[in-house]
């Protein structure tokens, strides 16, 4: 039995780094005072909200007052979605997006669509790749919001965001531009700054800040019209009592990463590869994700074997993988069916999703136990 914990299921959610703790208990304990407040107390809260704005717009390349805190990824996408559309609805009723989205994205469209707006699901071709002709294509005079994800959440795959805004308003100038940047903010290179992005969602806990924390980038210009209402924060856009223990982790943990982010991209790259060389000869495995997906998210699947089985199987090694999507619960991935691929080899996949913790060592006790539970699981059958 292996007593250390080998957690690879870090695109579900991460670990809290020791400076966010600190920064959390910190706003807890002694700068608890509410931000909005006119005394002391109340601004070196504030003082900590701006130092966070402040690490997240290094990392953006962006104005402190284009970025909004909210509780998180889902928060966001629905602000950003559902806010943005209501918000300008004189330009039109018809919205683009992908079929491989997290659900915080699907749900809000299917909600749109309900109220009468076309929703249009870009489908990738058939190498697996979203081309920004296919956006150019599908928008129109009356397309109001184009909203793609920027790293699937599932098997990696990297959507060109910057060339697909710029693709979108070249056709229609108007039409907003949002991305769902949860998976790949802060590991993977992405500024706003010069580029024809609008609206971007991040969040805390993928990045080794806590959970209930999230935020929205707002370009300056674009109308967003808010989900909630009373009390004025945030300029109205996001109302509510600041978080401030919360955010001020966020603002931690994005200085701590931010600094690394090169090193742990090619560190991921060297995990990514050297699992794969342990996977590819291995007649009962399929590897999903592409060698040009994100270093950090590798897919795979295990023949005849189902994806709960196999994970329950590695959890008694105390080996923590899933099987998809977190949110799903264990539903049949969308996200893998979108890219053809067969029930079984849907029904049978696992994603290994690697920190800036994660060793070759884990790599090699996870592969070893696979291989073991492939063994004796199809004995059993």
């Amino acid at each position: 039995m292996n007593n250390k914990e080998i957690y690879l299921d870090n695109s579900a959610t991460t670990k809290v780094c020791q400076k966010s703790i600190d920064a959390v208990l910190n706003a807890m304990q002694n700068d608890y005072g509410n931000a909005t407040s006119l005394h002391r107390k109340g601004f070196e809260a504030e003082k900590l909200i701006i130092n966070a704005k402040k690490e997240i717009c290094k990392a953006l390349m962006c104005n402190e007052n284009e970025i909004f805190f909210t509780s998180g990824a889902t928060e966001s996408n629905n602000m950003a979605i559902i806010g943005s559309v209501l918000a300008n609805k004189r330009r039109g009723k018809k919205i683009i997006t992908t079929v491989i989205e997290h659900s915080s994205v699907l749900e809000p469209t299917k909600f749109l669509e309900s109220m009468g707006y076309e929703i249009v699901r870009i489908k990738p071709n058939e190498n697996g790749e979203f081309l920004p002709i296919d956006f150019f294509n599908a928008v129109d005079d009356n397309t109001v919001l184009v909203s793609t994800m920027f790293v699937n959440n599932e098997t990696g795959t990297i959507l060109p965001v910057c060339e697909i805004a710029k693709a979108v308003k070249a056709k229609n100038k108007q039409t907003i531009f949002h991305t769902d940047a949860v998976q790949g903010f802060l590991k993977m290179p992405l500024k706003v700054k010069n580029t024809d992005i609008d609206l971007l969602s991040f969040s805390g806990h993928k990045i080794y800040a806590p959970k209930g924390i999230g935020g929205l980038y707002i370009k300056k210009g674009t109308k967003i019209q808010p989900l909630l209402y009373g009390g004025g924060q945030q300029n109205g856009i996001r109302v509510g009592t600041d978080s401030v223990p919360l955010i001020s982790g966020l603002g931690q943990a994005v200085a701590e990463i931010l600094p690394q982010r090169e090193k742990l991209l090619s560190n991921y790259k060297e995990l990514k590869n050297y699992l794969i060389s342990m996977l590819e000869n291995n007649d009962n495995v399929i590897i999903n994700s592409k060698q040009n997906d994100a270093p950090y998210i590798v897919n795979i699947s295990v023949k005849k074997i189902r994806s709960e089985i196999m994970l329950h199987y590695l959890e008694q090694f105390n080996i923590y993988v899933s099987s998809g999507s977190a949110c799903s619960k264990g539903a049949n991935s969308h996200v893998l069916s979108a890219f053809g691929y067969s029930k079984d080899r849907v029904d049978t996949a696992l994603r290994i999703s690697f920190s800036k913790d994660t060793t070759k060592e884990d790599l090699e006790f996870f592969v070893e136990k696979l291989n073991d539970g492939i063994n004796s699981l199809a004995k059993m059958k």
